[in-house]
């Protein structure tokens, strides 16, 4: 469908009032949904800049068992100075100034219920947080960082604090955005009263990173794989012998682009045999290391998945003396996810994402059969976000180029990961993000839909040609879609509500603009960019 240049200024500016309106448009501003609804001018930030308002954001629920350390920072936008004040918190368990709740949860299972506000000179927000005692852990889908698409085999200690600084100083905290995790490349030799893996030089001292990164309301991840070999060539979570010696495994020391890089960068692994489970069990004595540094999360990479040694990794990290997620990594077979599902937090669909359509649409569009295998703390992971500008895997990046993925190919991006629960993890550049990527990042609409407590399944409700509806109830009773096109040109696809069950009027909200757009009811059009997305939350009309 081709535009005059007078019909897209129209457009443009249509786009522009709604989003200066943003979330104070009234229903009744827009009695009928559009039709058809038009699409967005690609490139255009969509999100409106965060309100000067309070806003309570992100996850209201997290899972710690008896006696475990309590760590969450309330996520909440809006101007400073804040009062943000909690009521209802157990006993042990305390909340400062800023929002952030530490302490040791009690001994006794259950949900406690906390009664949260904040309040600035613009206004107030309430709400509440349930802080669950129990036997599982990350009861939503993970959000945070990777070093794997920023620094790879550079990652530091210094740029893992760096970033966690950046989720601070760019208010990404404040909308839920959580771990800061280290993927391969940190490991040193073994060591230490565990005989566990130490870091290498360029990570001083782990736990005072920890601790670093908790007081600023944020929580670690690091890396590992119960091979004798990381697929960066670094050393695993078991060993050749009890001395850990893998000299026969190892290539020479004047081949190393790292000293500690001993079977050689990727696919050195491999090629030295160390990709497989030695005969001398180590893990466990890293797990005890982990904990002890304080880290909260490990991803634990090899190929493929097997059970058996997934019991053993959980075994080592119940037994840590730390609540510790468990994201497994790579390619989960499917034919095991039933039992990988009751032992891990996550687990991976897919082998590596990469940042082009292909790949994106490829592992989303795929992800319908995963969906009945994941319930609070247990979730399908079709890895991380390609948004931003990203650095090259497998190299000592120090720079960063923007994703080859378009606007509307991120929009997209996004969505669907929202509507599939799938963890948000990103890897970009945040020293110099643009207004764009923020905005991908930042709309609280868009981040409930993925974080919603229900954790119910999102289906393919409708397809036909390029088009693809996906719908996922919510907690609320309203129903989050999104509508897809899938082919290389501007197209309107037209669908009636009832064919993606939807029975009735419905109040429709665009969570990308977070902007009401009247009522919805049989047949509704809506114009979509090439690869690009719209996002809707039905609610029905009374």
């Amino acid at each position: 469908m081709k535009y005059s240049h007078i019909e897209n200024v129209m457009r443009l500016c249509r786009l522009l009032c709604l989003a200066a309106i943003g979330s104070a448009v009234p229903s009744a501003v827009c009695a009928d949904f559009p039709n058809p609804y038009p699409a967005p001018v690609s490139g255009v930030r969509l999100t409106p800049e965060t309100s000067p308002l309070p806003s309570i954001n992100g996850a209201r629920v997290l899972g710690v068992r008896p006696g475990a350390e309590v760590l969450f920072q309330v996520p909440v936008s809006g101007e400073r100075p804040m009062q943000i004040r909690a009521s209802g918190l157990p006993a042990g368990v305390k909340m400062n100034s800023r929002g952030l709740i530490s302490g040791k949860a009690p001994m006794r299972k259950g949900e406690y219920r906390v009664k949260l506000q904040a309040a600035n000179r613009h206004g107030k927000d309430a709400g509440e947080w349930v802080l669950k005692v129990g036997d599982d852990l990350c009861l939503t889908p993970p959000m945070g960082w990777s070093s794997w698409y920023s620094y790879s085999e550079a990652v530091g200690q210094d740029q893992v604090l760096k970033t966690a600084r950046l989720f601070v100083e760019r208010g990404l905290v404040n909308h839920g955005w959580t771990y800061i995790n280290i993927d391969d490349c940190w490991q040193g030799k073994r060591g230490g009263k565990n005989f566990s893996i130490q870091p290498n030089k360029r990570f001083p001292d782990m736990k005072a990173m920890c601790r670093a990164i908790h007081a600023m309301g944020l929580k670690a991840g690091i890396y590992s794989t119960p091979w004798m070999g990381t697929y960066a060539g670094f050393i695993g979570g078991s060993a050749p012998d009890k001395k850990a010696d893998y000299a026969g495994l190892s290539i020479p020391e004047k081949d190393r682009l790292q000293e500690n890089q001993i079977f050689g960068r990727y696919p050195g692994v491999h090629r030295r045999h160390a990709d497989r489970t030695g005969p001398v069990w180590l893990f466990d004595r890293d797990a005890r290391q982990w904990a002890e540094w304080g880290f909260d999360y490990v991803k634990v990479d090899w190929k493929p998945n097997d059970v058996p040694t997934t019991e053993r990794i959980r075994k080592a990290l119940d037994e840590s003396g730390r609540d510790i997620v468990l994201s497994l990594s790579n390619a989960a077979p499917y034919e095991h996810v039933e039992e990988l599902s009751r032992l891990a937090n996550l687990w991976r669909t897919t082998g590596d994402i990469e940042d082009h359509w292909g790949s994106v649409s490829g592992i989303g569009f795929s992800q319908e059969r995963w969906q009945k295998h994941m319930s609070p703390g247990h979730w399908n992971d079709p890895d991380i976000l390609q948004v931003g500008k990203l650095g090259k895997p497998n190299r000592p990046n120090t720079a960063f180029v923007q994703t080859r993925l378009s606007p509307d190919e991120q929009y997209t991006h996004v969505t669907l990961w929202c509507l599939l629960s799938a963890p948000l993890i990103i890897s970009c550049d945040l020293e110099n993000i643009d207004s764009f990527t923020m905005g991908l990042l930042t709309n609280d609409e868009v981040i409930a839909v993925d974080q919603d407590p229900a954790a119910r399944p999102a289906r393919r409700a409708w397809n036909q040609g390029n088009f693809q509806v996906w719908t996922k109830e919510l907690a609320d009773g309203s129903t989050a879609a999104g509508f897809f096109n899938t082919g290389g040109s501007r197209e309107v696809l037209k669908v009636n509500l009832k064919d993606i069950g939807l029975s009735g009027p419905y109040q429709v909200r665009d969570l990308w603009k977070r902007a009401d757009q009247g009522t919805a009811e049989g047949d509704i059009a809506v114009e979509l960019n090439s690869h690009g997305a719209a996002m809707f939350r039905f609610t029905r009309k009374e």
